[in-house]
């Protein structure tokens, strides 16, 4: 694929205990603001945005992040990233980040929302140096629609691929299908309409913090299933099933508190975006 609809790139170092761009590259519908520094501890924040609004028919996306040793960045978007209806080729969306050693790097996109008739493909390439610290999350939506239905989008299909030291170590694929799958079953949904992941990779990664993040979950008074388990390389994932996408973020806002305090020494600002 070589046509994109938005192109981006960042190229992030340590630059005196600051994190800095080296190079910036941005390219039609895809854009990255300037950067904020929420704090004295020298990690950087981006805001990503899609100045059309939403993924239409067709649409191709990338981004390239690459993170030098010690810097420390957050990338999060600007606001949902909304898929509307696809008649004639899905959306893809492709994203390669390359983490070097002692490198920190939060990706927190605010949830997808894919509409009625809407087809949208995401493919996450991660690659980690040993020593590095990776934070993922995802909230997967269903928008609204004329008939009602919960469930009226065509596919969502969401793949994440991360290498340790240039090995495979995570392979997760997530693909939900109303059409051709019942939702509602056993190994789908369930009986709820949002999903969220979040995949956390750090040597630091121990028993102790799974005990606290499971309890912390737990004690949330709500209807909800999650899961919570270690991986095959240093680091963990969490599922969360709900009807309701502030639940899912508050569960991984208290999740990502935990896990920053533990392994960056600092508490996270709030991102803010309206």
């Amino acid at each position: 694929m070589t046509d994109w609809t938005g192109d981006l790139s960042l190229d992030l170092e340590n630059r005196n205990g600051r994190t800095v761009a080296k190079n910036v590259y941005f390219k039609g519908a895809f854009k990255v603001m300037r950067p904020i520094y929420h704090d004295d501890s020298g990690q950087v924040c981006y805001y990503l945005l899609n100045p059309g609004g939403g993924y239409l028919d067709g649409d191709r996306y990338r981004m390239k992040v690459f993170a030098d040793e010690n810097s420390k960045v957050t990338l999060t978007t600007q606001s949902a990233t909304k898929v509307y209806k696809t008649p004639t080729d899905h959306v893809y969306q492709e994203t390669e980040i390359s983490l070097k050693k002692g490198s920190y790097l939060e990706y927190l996109p605010d949830p997808l929302i894919a509409y009625e008739n809407a087809h949208y493909k995401q493919k996450n390439v991660v690659h980690l140096e040993l020593g590095s610290t990776f934070l993922y999350t995802d909230i997967l939506t269903p928008g609204w629609s004329p008939s009602g239905e919960k469930f009226s989008y065509d596919t969502i299909q969401l793949k994440t691929e991360i290498y340790l030291d240039g090995k495979l170590g995570v392979f997760d694929h997530i693909k939900l299908a109303p059409e051709k799958n019942s939702m509602t079953g056993l190994g789908f949904m369930e009986g709820y309409t949002h999903l969220g992941s979040m995949i956390a990779v750090s040597e630091d990664t121990d028993n102790d913090l799974l005990d606290e993040l499971f309890e912390m979950i737990q004690s949330e008074q709500a209807d909800f299933k999650f899961g919570i388990s270690r991986l095959a390389i240093p680091g963990l994932s969490i599922r969360v099933l709900s009807n309701s996408t502030q639940l899912i973020e508050r569960i991984f806002n208290h999740c990502h508190r935990i896990i920053s305090e533990k392994w960056n020494n600092t508490t996270p600002s709030p991102l803010r975006k309206y």
